[in-house]
């Protein structure tokens, strides 16, 4: 049985921002990404906004969507 697939972590800029939670983030190696606020973030309310640093997590398969897990101070 296969375990999980490991996730790939990366840093980028939040661009822009949509409703719902979600927002266009520009990685460090300089590709866009679309990404959604994590449940954990959005059960404690964190805001995201446009220039604020973020970690983004991207499945291998799909490297056009992700999920934000942690936003930096």
């Amino acid at each position: 049985m296969a375990g999980k697939e490991e996730k790939v972590e990366f840093e980028g800029e939040v661009t822009e921002s949509f409703k719902s939670g979600m927002h266009r983030i520009t990685l460090d190696s300089g590709h866009e990404t679309l990404g959604y606020t994590s449940g954990r973030m959005r059960r404690y309310r964190i805001r995201i906004n446009p220039g604020d640093r973020v970690k983004v997590e991207l499945s291998p398969y799909d490297l056009t969507r992700g999920r934000i897990v942690f936003r930096e101070r």
